[in-house]
C-alpha cells in the first residue's frame, strides 16, 4: 500500500512536469503578440483568433480521442500529443504570415487535446477517492506554471533575440516531456476499461452531467485565458512598459501554482468545495475590477493568483462524479469537446471587443463576466447531480 502511494505521487510529479509544456507552448502567441503586430502586421482580432485556434481541434478530436483510448495506452497518447505540440510550435517558428501561424497553432491544438484528455484520465485513475481535488489541483497547476514561464521567458526571447525562439524553446520542452512520459509513466493497475470498440457507452445522465461540468471548467478557463492575453495590454494602456506589464501579470500564474494546491487541500479537508469555488470567483471579479486602477496592478495580480484562479483543481474534480470509472476515457473526450467548443471563441471575442472599442479594458470586463457565469454553471451542476444519479 505504501509503495502504491509512493508510485501515484511519483506519477503525479512526472505528469506535472510534462504537462508544463502545454502552458509553455500555449503562451508563446500571447507573449510575442506585440512583435507579431509589428513584424507581420497582424491586428488584435487576428492575435485573438490565433490564441483561440489552439483550442479549435478539441471540438472535433476530443470525442474520437476518448474512443481511441480503448485501444492504446494512456502514456502513448500523452507522448503523441506532446510531439504534436512540438511539431506545431516548430511550424509556427518558421511562419511569415497569419496562415502559417494558424496552421502551427492548429497542429499544437491537436496535441493539446490528445494529451490533455489522458493527463486528466491517468490522475483520475490513480487518485479516485484519494485526495482527488488535491491531485487535480497539482496537475492543473502545471498549466499556469508553463504560462508563467512563457510570460517571462518568451517575452524576453522576443525582445532580446527574435520572436521565433519562443516557439523553438517551447517545442524542445514538449519533446523532453514526451520522452519522460513514454519511458516512466505507469497506469493504475486497478483501472477499469470500457469494452465495445467504438460503442457509445455513456448513459443519458452521464452525458448531461459531463456537459454541465465541462461548462463550469470552460467558462473558468476562458476567463483565465482572456486575462492572460489582454491584462498586459490593459496595463500598457494604463502607462506600464511591455516587459514590466508581462511580469506583473505573470505574478498571478506563479502564485496560482501554490495557491491552487492549497485550495485543493482546503476543499478536500473541509468538504466545502462549492463554497470555496464561489468565494474564489468573487475574488477573481474583484481582482479584474482593480486592474482599472493602475496603482493597484500588483495587488490585483496577487489577488487573482491567490484566490481568483485557485479553484482549478476543485472544478476538475467534478469529472470524477460526472461519469462511471470505466467510462473515463470516453467521458473525458466528451468533457473536453464541450470545453474546447466554449473556450475557443473567447480570445477572439475579447480581441474583437478591443478592436471595436479601442479600449483595452473591455476584454477585462468580458473576463469578469465569464467568471460570474462559472459560478452559475456550478450551481446548475449541483442541482443536476442531485436529480440524475449515474
Amino acid at each position: 500500500m505504501a509503495q502504491s502511494n509512493r508510485v501515484r505521487w511519483f506519477i503525479l510529479t512526472l505528469l506535472f512536469f510534462a504537462r508544463i509544456g502545454l502552458g509553455f507552448q500555449f503562451q508563446t502567441l500571447g507573449s510575442v503578440a506585440d512583435e507579431l503586430t509589428a513584424r507581420l502586421g497582424l491586428n488584435y482580432t487576428e492575435i485573438g483568433t490565433l490564441i483561440g485556434l489552439f483550442m479549435v481541434p478539441g471540438m472535433i478530436l476530443a470525442l474520437p480521442a476518448g474512443f481511441a483510448g480503448r485501444f492504446m495506452s494512456d502514456r502513448f497518447f500523452i507522448g503523441l500529443g506532446l510531439i504534436a505540440l512540438a511539431a506545431g510550435g516548430g511550424l509556427a517558428a518558421l511562419a511569415d504570415s497569419f496562415h502559417l501561424l494558424a496552421a502551427g497553432r492548429l497542429i499544437c491544438g491537436v496535441g493539446f487535446v490528445i494529451s490533455n484528455i489522458f493527463f486528466a484520465k491517468v490522475i483520475a485513475d490513480w487518485f479516485s477517492g484519494k485526495e482527488l481535488a488535491t491531485a487535480m489541483s497539482v496537475l492543473v497547476m502545471s498549466w499556469p506554471f508553463g504560462i508563467a514561464m512563457g510570460q517571462i521567458g518568451h517575452g524576453w526571447l522576443a525582445i532580446n533575440y527574435d520572436w521565433r525562439w519562443a516557439f523553438v524553446a517551447a517545442s524542445l520542452y514538449c519533446i523532453a516531456g514526451a520522452l519522460l512520459v513514454m519511458f516512466f509513466c505507469r497506469e493504475a493497475s486497478e483501472t477499469a476499461k470500457a469494452s465495445g470498440g467504438f460503442k457509445f457507452n455513456l448513459n443519458r445522465n452521464e452525458v448531461f452531467l459531463i456537459v454541465i461540468a465541462a461548462a463550469v471548467w470552460s467558462f473558468f478557463n476562458a476567463g483565465y485565458v482572456v486575462y492572460l492575453s489582454f491584462a498586459p495590454t490593459a496595463l500598457v494602456a494604463g502607462g506600464y512598459e511591455t516587459v514590466p506589464a508581462l511580469g506583473i501579470v505573470s505574478v498571478a500564474s506563479w502564485v496560482m501554482i501554490f495557491s491552487g494546491i492549497v485550495c485543493g487541500q482546503i476543499a478536500d479537508r473541509s468538504g466545502r468545495h462549492d463554497a470555496v469555488l464561489y468565494v474564489c470567483m468573487a475574488a477573481a471579479i474583484l481582482a479584474l475590477a482593480m486592474l482599472f486602477v493602475s496603482s493597484l496592478a500588483i495587488p490585483s495580480s496577487l489577488l487573482f493568483g491567490l484566490m481568483g484562479v485557485a479553484p482549478a483543481g476543485v472544478i476538475m474534480a467534478l469529472t470524477a462524479s460526472a461519469m462511471k470509472p470505466e467510462n473515463r476515457a470516453l467521458g473525458m473526450g466528451l468533457f473536453f469537446s464541450i470545453y474546447f467548443l466554449i473556450q475557443a471563441p473567447a480570445p477572439a471575442i475579447a480581441g474583437w471587443l478591443y478592436d471595436l472599442t479601442a479600449d483595452a479594458f473591455w476584454p477585462i470586463l468580458f473576463a469578469a463576466a465569464l467568471f460570474l457565469i462559472t459560478a452559475v454553471a456550478n450551481v446548475a451542476y449541483r442541482i443536476a447531480q442531485k436529480r440524475l444519479p449515474l
